[in-house]
């Protein structure tokens, strides 16, 4: 390949699922960026998420940004998504079983009757702001269940969630004073139920993790980290996802009256979203030792290499035809990480957004933008921020 492009990810007006990234993979299967290097093509990100020369390279977004010090560094740094080695799997080994397979396809009738509670509120309107009437209270409330926190706290824990989530963007050291005034309150509050747990216990995660925390398994600091980082990734990642979903299935009519007809499509139809348009766009890794990556990429150990979600999912090498298609079952996705740190929820958001999704396309049929919205920017974690839908009026149930 000749000198590869150079792709502005830290800008926020990039827009990372755009031509000049697709152009950039024609060329070739790397690209320079602001973050390292970039992964552009399936086959290679598919190879680099399960090589072991490589280790999460997350622990170093805060400094990346000029954040070298402070409560949301320190934070950042005692994160499941920054540890590594035996201190990343004990933890993990702790809290993985609220979040297996079949721990949550328990939950999945619960999550049917809250979709259409909420579309309830506004099937007879005609219109509905997909944000705040829908897609954070679906996700926060599910998280509120997840965890065993109170349900009908569920507006606060989004509040400081969605201000804890501002850390995977683009613009986090402007917004630093947001996400540590939302760290300092998440902290506090989630202090406050592990107080309650121990002296009460209840089946839940929260009593679970303190019963470890009890026995010597996890100290009452990674309970708290841990928790944190629970109550905003769980309901951030979905609830943004949830908005982009429905951006792409409106942008192919067809597709999302087909869902509303057959909603056993509504697990394939997350995937394909994900493939084509993920909330996290790019994926961080860092060389734990100097690795040659071929086509003229060879890393010194330290170097931090971003995949590309976008890219590397509608990669035609992969796929005899990348088009958006619910019907049909593409090569694996980026949407969800991989290798030791795939991601730990994953079955949550599957089952919450494969149950969401044809609900609102079944009661919805003939839903369609209601403006262009405001959005995030394309680029780091993305998704909207208000999203207005018009579609003919639908009874309650």
């Amino acid at each position: 390949m000749g000198t590869p492009r150079f792709l502005p990810l830290a800008d926020p007006a990039f827009d990372v699922t755009g031509e000049e990234v697709i152009a950039a993979r024609e060329e070739g299967t790397w690209a320079r960026t602001d973050y390292g290097y970039a992964l552009l093509r399936h086959a290679e990100v598919t190879a680099l998420l399960k090589d072991r020369r490589f280790r999460q390279g997350n622990a170093r977004w805060p400094s990346q940004n000029g954040i070298h010090s402070g409560m949301f560094s320190d934070w950042w740094q005692r994160t499941l998504l920054s540890l590594e080695g035996q201190e990343h799997l004990r933890l993990r080994r702790l809290l993985n079983p609220a979040f297996k397979q079949g721990a949550v396809s328990a939950m999945v009738p619960g999550f049917t009757e809250l979709a259409h509670e909420l579309v309830d509120a506004f099937s007879e309107r005609g219109r509905v702001e997909l944000v705040t009437e829908f897609a954070e209270p679906y996700s926060s409330r599910i998280l509120c269940r997840l965890l065993g926190l109170p349900e009908t706290e569920w507006e606060q824990v989004a509040h400081w969630a969605d201000d804890l989530g501002k850390s995977f963007g683009v613009r986090v050291k402007e917004d630093l004073p947001r996400i540590e005034a939302a760290l300092e309150g998440l902290y506090g509050y989630c202090d406050a139920v592990v107080q309650d747990r121990a002296a009460h216990p209840r089946d839940d995660l929260v009593t679970r993790l303190v019963e470890h925390q009890q026995a010597g398994d996890l100290t009452a600091e990674e309970l708290s980290v841990a928790l944190v980082f629970l109550a905003f990734a769980g309901m951030e990642t979905t609830r943004n996802q949830i908005t982009l979903a429905l951006r792409t299935l409106l942008a192919h009519p067809d597709q999302w009256r087909l869902l509303g007809e057959q909603p056993e499509l509504g697990r394939n139809a997350v995937e394909e979203v994900m493939r084509v348009n993920p909330t996290v766009t790019w994926i961080t890794r860092e060389a734990v030792d100097d690795v040659d990556l071929g086509d003229g990429l060879v890393l010194n150990a330290g170097d931090i290499v971003q995949v590309l979600s976008h890219s590397a999912g509608t990669d035609p090498r992969a796929q005899p035809d990348p088009a958006f298609d619910i019907t049909v079952e593409h090569p694996m996705h980026m949407g969800f990480g991989g290798g030791v740190h795939h991601c730990l929820g994953h079955w949550v958001a599957r089952m919450d957004m494969a149950v969401a999704l044809p609900v609102l396309a079944a009661r919805m049929p003939d839903a369609r933008p209601d403006g262009p919205g405001e959005w995030l920017p394309m680029s780091g974690n993305t998704g909207a921020i208000r999203y207005p839908i018009v579609f003919t009026p639908t009874p309650r149930r």
